[in-house]
């Protein structure tokens, strides 16, 4: 079985590739991002001093793009182990970027290491990245004659600085990231309700998933660190927990075709409202009387009172068990693990080496001062991560490309020379660094670039000549990554969202045997099992948008498969509504049509993985069930394309 047929024209790619992420502007990262970015400018400048200044400056660039939103104490560790591994490599690079034939095994050498300790997560991901470029700046600096002792001051003094202007709130407004994410499941459950369409429903629900699985990240994080005061995160959790039943609810609503009235949608946004501003919670509204049939309620099974009961729970007393913090020793097992389960890291590596290898050649045959921008730029745009390559290196290139440009100019028109000047364009490119990262590559690279540009020529001088060198570096890297990395680079162009389709629907499987199978799995669990599958949905989103941006056969086949995911998230939203109506009083199915209906999640998990078309299989013909077996019809077309000629499904009467 080969995915279904689809044709994504250019222009629906390119529009896919320069779409912006619809996130709110971060205004008060931008302001960090501005102050820690210009006063070491500023003040080297006063000083007399402008070259120290700037690598002060360099300094915070780690700090400024590994920030992000969430609790205080994640955020500090995950900053501080980005500032350590961009402190390390820029004294790597410094030590061995005088004598070229060090340097360059040394830059190759940590690229490879970069890419296999980016396995470990995250934060060890960002932290690997930035070892690498700070490698690469390093031995810039090195070849430019720059004092060793200096410069590593100058970028652990900036590492520092960047750290206090990030963390600054933590004293004032320690709890505030936590609030405003629980905050945010409200304000997206009163916007789903709000939605004048399936479609708007249907976008706003995955916006609800994200905000689920942020405030509880968010939150166990926050708690795993504490050891007893922890009242305030106590209370949040308890009170996320209990709004799971209202969250479910609501899908069940959405997915009926239903909304709620107003009273319930501004009762959403006064919660949000309560919990930002740690009020008391307001009163839930009364049950609303349906519309032409007198003063009758709606039926007890119903979605619309099962979500008025719902509302009614939302509280802060519901006791949570705290989960234990994890050892350091099983995260190293864990990472371990992650390197001899499967070829997909060590391919990575590999891409990522070669690509930097072959950038290391290109400055010894280029013959440009200060090359070492072709590395750099490859470093740039293939991030060790296991993204869409095409998109980031058309991105990153053009962006990078933009950028130099801005930067060049700077340099050529003697903005460096006025120092007020000079301050003002870095808060401003800092600015643009903050809000670029969380919507755009693109967007991003044209504004990082000029500020390396800034940063590293400083303190060597440029002029003009840096347009040419700067943008022909560039056009170099990008031409490696996008030739050795993507066109030349085995399996960069078959697509990977077939075998992650295979395992949510495995996990959606597991769901619906928890929630409709026979009583007996607490209710915790069953909470567990749904967050899994609605997480899963949501990684496989992320992962289509990852491919659909690429123009080869991945990017065309990736957009085949958007029916079956969206069919999916259905069949996961009517066994929703499903274990709504059982928790009120509905009728449990019976436990073989349960497992009729996992049967062919299985069949249909195991003809994606397998690449065969699925068999037909039975299900049942029940009024309860008929939600979900509806769209598991809809599951099994998308992914076997129509055929009239023969019947997919065998219905059993009971």
């Amino acid at each position: 079985m080969s995915p279904p047929r689809a044709d994504l024209p250019a222009p629906r790619w390119l529009a896919h590739l320069l779409r912006t992420n619809p996130a709110p502007v971060p205004w008060s990262g931008a302001a960090r991002a501005a102050v820690a970015f210009s006063v070491p400018i500023a003040v080297g400048y006063l000083l007399g001093a402008p070259a120290i200044g700037a690598l002060v400056s360099a300094g915070v660039l780690p700090v400024v793009t590994g920030d992000v939103a969430g609790p205080y104490r994640y955020r500090a560790t995950r900053l501080g182990g980005t500032v350590l591994a961009a402190i390390a490599g820029f004294g790597i690079g410094l030590v061995t970027g005088a004598d070229p034939w060090l340097s360059h095994p040394t830059v190759v050498a940590v690229a490879a290491v970069s890419a296999l300790i980016s396995a470990g997560g995250n934060n060890a991901s960002f932290a690997a990245l930035q070892l690498f470029v700070f490698v690469t700046l390093g031995t810039g600096q090195a070849a430019a004659g720059t004092d060793i002792r200096v410069a590593m001051l100058c970028v652990v003094t900036g590492g520092l600085w960047g750290l206090l202007v990030a963390l600054s709130g933590w004293p004032v407004h320690g709890t505030s990231p936590e609030r405003k994410a629980v905050a945010q499941v409200y304000i997206e459950l009163a916007a789903m309700h709000s939605a004048p369409d399936d479609a708007t429903a249907l976008t706003s629900r995955t916006q609800l998933t994200t905000a689920m699985n942020t405030a509880y990240d968010r939150l166990l994080t926050a708690r795993s660190w504490l050891s007893g005061r922890d009242a305030t995160y106590r209370r949040l959790l308890n009170l996320l927990s209990a709004t799971t039943p209202a969250v479910e609810a609501s899908v069940a609503m959405v997915n009926a075709g239903e909304r709620a009235p107003r009273e319930v949608i501004a009762h959403f946004t006064d919660l949000a409202t309560a919990v930002l501003a740690d009020m008391p919670l307001p009163e839930p509204p009364e049950p609303h009387a349906r519309p032409g049939v007198g003063d009758d309620l709606e039926p007890a099974d119903s979605p619309a009172a099962a979500l008025y009961h719902a509302l009614t729970r939302i509280d802060t007393e519901q006791e949570r068990r705290r989960r234990d913090r994890v050892p350091w020793r099983t995260k190293l097992g864990e990472w371990l693990d992650s390197l001899t389960s499967g070829p997909l890291t060590w391919f990575a590596a590999a891409r990522l080496t070669l690509c930097v290898a072959l950038a290391e050649l290109a400055r010894l045959i280029v013959p440009l001062d200060n090359s070492y921008w072709i590395t750099l730029t490859v470093g740039l745009v293939l991030k060790p991560d296991f993204g869409s390559v095409f998109g980031r290196a058309v991105l990153r290139g053009v962006g990078t490309v933009v950028g130099v440009g801005i930067g060049a100019a700077i340099l050529g028109f003697g903005a460096d020379e006025h120092g007020v000047v000079l301050a003002l364009l870095v808060a401003l490119m800092g600015a643009g660094v903050a809000i670029g990262k969380v919507r755009n590559y693109g967007i991003l690279s044209a504004f990082v670039t000029p500020l390396i540009i800034l940063q590293m020529d400083l303190t060597i001088g440029g002029d003009w000549g840096v347009v040419v060198a700067r943008l022909a570096d560039t056009v170099a890297g990008c031409v490696i990554v996008l030739v050795f990395g993507y066109l030349l680079w085995p399996g960069s162009m078959r697509p990977r969202v077939g075998g992650r389709l295979a395992d949510v629907a495995d996990t959606v499987a597991r769901y619906v045997e928890v929630s409709l199978g026979p009583p007996g799995e607490d209710r915790m669990e069953r909470s567990r099992c749904r967050r899994r599958a609605y997480r899963g949905l949501s990684d496989l989103r992320t992962a289509f948008q990852q491919l659909v941006v690429e123009p080869s056969q991945a990017g065309r086949q990736a957009a085949a498969w958007w029916p079956a995911i969206v069919a999916l998230e259905q069949v996961t939203d009517a066994a929703t509504a499903v274990v709504v109506t059982i928790s009120h009083g509905g009728e449990r199915p019976a436990e073989s049509d349960v497992r009729l209906v996992t049967a062919a999640l299985g069949e249909l998990a195991s003809a994606v993985r397998q690449a065969r078309d699925p068999g037909d299989v039975e299900l049942p013909d029940t009024d309860q069930l008929t939600g979900v077996t509806d769209q598991l019809a809809a599951a099994f077309d998308a992914v076997r394309g129509p055929d009239p000629s023969r019947p997919r499904f065998r219905f059993r009467r009971r």
